[in-house]
């Protein structure tokens, strides 16, 4: 199947017949069929004799036509190699396949035999004068013969020519040639002349045309020394008085052209094309018929053209070379190529830093060249200049050294800090070293170091250290504590913490420096909040920043709301071991708290604590929220920690104790070696025999996974009595099984292939079931029933047992045969023959189709009337029709009955034909689901016969189900019908256009809430309709009469409405609209108008217009001038004192009312004279002070931390 890509199917009969179905493209599976006759059926060979030239023609073209006749005869055709004289051809296959074939050779051979072909040998040199000028000679001597003259080109050296085709125009065309070759060889003489080999070329002309100029102008054959030879010698054929004139066309064709070559150093070619070709380009197109070549490697230039061209190109590259070789030079530096990355640069920043600094060009050669020359070209300073700089780069690279760091990716965000600030402080302290971090997307722990080898070692040593501190720092430690003692480890509070967080709630802290004083913050308050800051800071930290601050560590505290009792204390591994024992004596101190250990053997721990520490919490629980820890898995300590109220401790000790005694009782493990081929016996066919041993010892049994590596070993688990009761049930099983005996049974000749077909599959599922038992049939031919069987006692037991039961099965099969019609069989077998394998697998039967070609020789199907078969009892079986089915009795009828049941019925449903397009779906989307859906085939007429019925073919269940289906759908496509005949409901009604905006309102709002409202469509006529009045309202008739009347109540509000202008000054308008247009929007709801502004830039700025019913309008423009009046007094007052805060000179002065305003000053400000608090000993209030003038609204409290709950005012 790989080889061919066709699809087989194997089937076996009863009476070992083999049926072999070949499906796929016609080509793979001819060639799986020719597989498979060779392989399968006797094949013979024969021999045809054929003239030895018509073999080709049984090749055909790449050997195309010998593969098409083995593929359509099933044969393999062997035909001898050209050099064998023999003219035989060898065909081997199966009979009939042979006699296909020699009668499509021998057709091949006497199609060929009609045909002539003659082979006529002629001096080379005159078959220029029978193919003529351009080959049109023998052109029109095959149009005129009919026959197909073929001949040697001139630079292959065979003077042979072909004719072929029909005998009588062979032979014509044969006179015609011979008839030329003899008056060409009686008046022809030749002369010779030597010519140099550079100039042939211009005499051959592009594709040989010059030569075919010549003999067509002068009758004179031109033959040229082949090209692989050093002569010079041209030789020309034809009459005496033609010679004249072909020798004269050949030295003018020779002397058309020349070629010369210009010497010019080779770093100089790209210089002498210039920039994108421009210099040479210059001269191409000045002198387009010279051909300019330059060889790359090599310090010559080739020119090829006419010859005065040529002299005019050669002279002005050569000025060009001059002038390039007085102000350019070169020189070239070996640099190892491990450097040349870095000297080009990111993205070539440095070498093109060089180059325009310069003005050179440098070449360094690719990585694949493996070349370490770096070429330098440019002005000869420049050139200088260039390659010091390049020299000195490459000794400070070499000195440079690059070094790995591996640090874990979690510390990389740390090393590097917020923004870049850490790691920009230490490129600062070694800034000749470039430190690279990995892409986070990477996921890599490397760091690459690279610069001078000291500064490099520095640098690694620095973050080897930062490094060490931050895992040193990193080590986290959690410890439970009653939830209820958090707030006394936190630290004390108390009315401190209130006072200080109402000051808090009126003066915001900053957040970035608890020390810094805001920039409105009053002189005479900020010591205060200072103050209370810092009562904050003491009140937060307590007990809880005194650990911190002792220990050096962070410590994180669960949020109140958070169920969680456990605190988290990160740092050094130390200094977190003494901040657990500090913040464990405080909770000692406070409570009558107790801790005890308790030893589990560690294998129990995980049994303890549950799945997801299920077990251990309810433990925890039930004990009063006790704390119990268990040692880290891997640790190999079994002591486990409790930690609480007296009490509880000794309950949860007691409680722990208990469980794993449990546990330990049923725990208990024995393990069991046993060959890996006595599971399955041990285990019984469906876990029999270890179910067995289960039931009757309460023991677990539990046999190796085929991954694991200990095939060998099983472990039983479970009470100790148990266990040891099924180890032994099971170490008796296995020594029986370790005890190999040899038995044997007869077993009749005829039912040996049954065990043995299949490459003895039978016998390998015997032994895997029975323990590895080996069974030998005799030989075939051998006629012996002695069947041998060696292994365990049991497993022979019961394996003879078996094999008995498996030949009384096959001696009291019968065969069934059942009749159904073929064209009902690929549906019966189902997709790849599914239906098939179920019912011959629960049958426990083997079912045999008929071959379809049995089909061609038999009756036809019963003749149809009116379109409706015959009833059932005419049913005439044919012998294709018939299905063999083999087994025994009750299982072949029951089988029958199945392969009955799937035989596919066919039932009309009468659907109306208007309904079938809905039935079908978009794109057959409808009736492909309910095919799928009820698993049948549904046939709808095609839609020019109007027919209104429906065929659904399937199985009888799927049938009724489908035609259920289908009228069910035919119900829901009627009532669909009638609905929308029901909305189909239209009315059109007549709405001059300049209402048509409003009905539609802004963004569609007025017309989408009528359509929402009444179910209805509402269509607007288009720009260029005729009628633009008429609006079109459809749906269900009662719905549309109460949106035209809605529409036509609108309409008549809108006639009713009036328009009135009224001026506002401009400054006030946008107070009135608002922001975005909040305020407007609401006046308008409120007075049911419409109030359009004007746009700006208008010639009216103060004309507002107002639309709605009369009165409406009179009341939204009094309280639009009101709104006016209002702001207008805001607006003055505010343009009043703008003209009085004007900004102080800058040149100073304050004073009163009163004072100098000499120097035409900027005026100054008002002084209130002998006012109270200006007496002695008072003092002004501070406006911006919160004592002063306090405020007693509500705000928003500032966050804080958990640990303290929210804030309480």
């Amino acid at each position: 199947m790989q080889r061919t890509g066709a699809h087989i199917e194997l089937s076996l009969a009863k009476d070992q017949g083999l049926s072999i179905m070949v499906t796929g493209k016609l080509e793979s599976v001819m060639k799986a069929r020719k597989e498979i006759v060779a392989r399968l059926q006797t094949q013979a060979s024969a021999t045809v004799a054929i003239p030895k030239e018509h073999h080709r023609f049984v090749i055909g073209k790449n050997g195309e036509k010998l593969q098409e006749l083995e593929l359509k005869t099933a044969t393999k055709i062997a035909i001898p190699r050209p050099d064998d004289p023999s003219g035989n051809i060898r065909i081997t296959g199966t009979k009939e396949g042979i006699e296909k074939a020699r009668h499509e050779i021998l057709l091949i051979a006497a199609e060929q035999d009609k045909r002539a072909v003659e082979r006529l040998s002629l001096e080379k040199a005159f078959h220029p004068f029978i193919a003529g000028a351009h080959n049109r000679q023998v052109q029109e001597l095959s149009q005129e013969t009919g026959a197909r003259i073929s001949i040697p080109p001139p630079s292959l050296p065979k003077d042979e020519i072909v004719i072929t085709g029909e005998k009588e125009a062979v032979a014509m065309a044969l006179s015609r040639i011979r008839a030329i070759y003899d008056d060409k060889k009686r008046k022809t003489t030749t002369i010779s002349v030597e010519v140099k080999k550079s100039q042939h070329k211009y005499i051959v002309g592009p594709k040989g045309n010059t030569l075919q100029e010549i003999l067509e102008t002068t009758g004179v054959s031109v033959e040229m020394p082949p090209l692989d030879s050093g002569s010079e010698t041209i030789i020309l054929r034809g009459e005496p008085d033609k010679l004249g004139p072909a020798l004269t066309q050949v030295y003018a064709k020779a002397k058309s052209a020349m070629v010369v070559e210009v010497t010019a150093p080779a770093w100089l070619h790209r210089f002498i094309i210039g920039k994108k070709g421009q210099n040479i380009g210059r001269i191409t197109q000045q002198l387009p018929r010279v051909h300019i070549e330059f060889t790359d490697g090599e310090e010559r230039i080739s020119l090829e053209g006419p010859t005065e061209e040529v002299e005019q190109a050669r002279t002005q590259i050569q000025e060009i070379i001059k002038d390039l070789l007085v102000r350019m030079d070169y020189t070239e530096v070996i640099i190892d190529q491990r450097f040349h990355r870095h000297l080009i640069g990111k993205n070539g920043a440095n070498i093109n830093r060089i180059k325009e600094q310069y003005k050179v060009s440098v070449r360094i050669p690719q990585d694949a060249e493996r070349s370490g020359l770096v070429r330098i070209e440019g002005d000869p300073k420049g050139v200088q200049l260039a390659r010091r700089e390049l020299i000195e780069m490459v000794q400070r690279m070499e000195n440079e050294r690059t070094k790995d760091l591996i640090v874990e990716q979690k510390f990389h965000r740390t090393i590097i800090g917020q923004k870049g600030e850490k790691i920009k402080e230490v490129r600062d302290k070694f800034p000749e070293v470039i430190i690279n971090f990995p892409d986070p997307s990477q996921k890599s722990d490397i760091v690459q170091l690279r610069g001078p080898k000291n500064e490099v070692e520095k640098c690694g040593k620095f973050l080897q250290k930062i490094i060490g501190e931050l895992i040193e720092n990193s080590f986290s430690l959690s410890v439970p504590i009653f939830k209820q003692f958090h707030k006394n480890i936190i630290g004390k509070g108390g009315a401190n913490i209130k006072r200080v967080r109402l000051l808090l709630f009126f003066l915001k802290p900053h957040q970035d420096d608890p020390h810094r004083k805001p920039a409105h913050c009053p002189e005479n308050l900020y010591s205060k909040r200072d103050k209370c800051r810092m009562a904050l800071v003491n009140y937060r930290c307590g007990c809880c920043r005194q650990i911190r601050e002792e220990t050096n560590t962070k410590i994180d505290l669960p949020t109140e709301n958070s169920d969680s009792e456990t605190i988290v204390i990160t740092g050094k591994k130390s200094n977190c071991e003494a901040a657990r024992d500090r913040i464990l004596a405080i909770q000692r101190e406070l409570a009558n708290i107790k801790e005890a250990e308790v030893a589990i053997p560690a294998r129990l721990h995980n049994s303890l604590i549950g799945s997801k520490g299920c077990l251990v919490r309810s433990v925890m629980e039930d004990c009063g929220g006790v704390h119990i820890h268990f040692p880290s898995e891997g640790s190999g300590s079994d002591r486990v920690t409790i930690r609480g109220p007296v009490g509880e401790v000794e309950k949860a000790k007691k409680q722990l104790l208990q469980l794993a005694e449990e546990k330990v009782v049923n725990n208990f493990t024995a393990e069991l070696q046993a060959k890996p081929e006595y599971h399955k016996f041990l285990i019984g066919r469906g876990g029999a025999n270890i179910r067995r041993v289960r039931d009757k010892t309460g023991a677990r049994i539990i046999f190796p996974a085929p991954d694991d590596t200990e095939q060998e070993l099983i472990t039983i688990v479970g009470k100790e009595e148990a266990v040891r009761q099924a180890q032994k049930e099971l170490e008796c099983l296995v020594k029986n099984l370790d005890d190999v005996v040899e038995d044997s049974m007869a077993v009749d000749v005829r039912h040996h292939r049954h065990f043995v077909c299949r490459r003895g599959q039978v016998l390998r599922e015997l032994a895997e079931e029975y323990g590895g038992v080996a069974v030998s049939f005799p030989r075939t031919g051998a006629n012996s029933q002695r069947v041998t069987l060696t292994g365990a006692r049991d497993c022979v037991d019961a394996a003879k047992k078996r094999i008995q039961e498996m030949i009384e099965d096959l001696e009291s099969q019968v065969s069934v045969e059942v009749a159904i019609p073929q064209r009902y069989h690929r549906a019966i077998m189902g997709p790849k023959g599914c239906r098939i394998q179920l019912i011959t697998r629960e049958h426990e039967v083997q079912i045999k189709f008929p071959e379809r070609d049995d089909c061609a020789a038999g009756q036809e199907a019963p003749p149809q009337e009116n379109g409706d078969a015959g009833p059932e009892a005419e049913f005439v079986a044919r012998k294709c029709d018939i299905i063999t089915i083999g087994g025994r009795a009750e299982k072949c009828e029951q089988a029958r009955a199945a392969l009955l049941a799937l035989v596919p019925i066919t039932e009309d449903v009468e659907v109306s034909y208007e309904l079938h397009r809905y039935i079908i779906g978009q794109k057959g989307s409808g009736i492909r689901k309910m095919m799928e859906e009820y698993e049948v085939n549904i046939w709808v007429p095609q839609p020019e016969k109007q027919l209104d019925g429906i065929k659904v073919t399937g199985l009888t269940a799927n049938v009724e189900r489908a035609k259920q289906g289908l009228l069910d759908r035919v119900k829901e496509l009627q009532a669909e019908q009638a609905d929308r005949a029901l909305r189909s409901f239209k009315v059109t009604m007549s709405v001059d256009p300049k209402f048509h905006p409003k009905i539609i309102g802004r963004k569609g709002a007025v017309i989408s809430q009528i359509r929402k409202d009444h179910d209805v469509s509402i269509q607007f006529p288009d720009k260029g309709d005729e009628q633009q009045d008429l609006i079109v309202v459809s749906g269900y008739e009662r719905n549309v009469e109460e949106a035209s009347a809605a529409i036509r109540q609108l309409v008549a509000e809108w006639q009713e409405m009036v328009s009135q202008d009224v001026h506002l000054d401009p400054r006030t308008h946008a107070r009135i609209i608002g922001a975005r247009g909040k305020a407007i929007r609401k006046l308008m709801e409120e007075f049911k108008v419409d109030i359009r502004f004007p746009q700006p830039g208008s010639d009216e700025p103060d004309k507002v217009a107002v639309t709605g019913l009369p009165e409406t309008v009179d009341k939204a423009i009094d309280h639009l001038l009101n709104l006016e009046e209002e702001y207008m007094l805001s607006v003055t007052e505010t343009e009043t004192l703008a003209a009085y805060m004007k900004p102080p000179s800058r040149y100073g002065g304050g004073g009163g009312a009163g004072g100098d305003d000499s120097g035409g000053g900027p005026a100054k400000g008002f002084v209130v004279r002998d006012a109270p608090w200006n007496a002695a000993g008072n003092k002004a209030p501070d406006m911006s002070s919160a004592e002063d003038f306090p405020t007693f609204g509500t705000g928003v409290a500032p966050k804080q931390a958990s640990a303290w709950g929210p804030k309480k005012f």
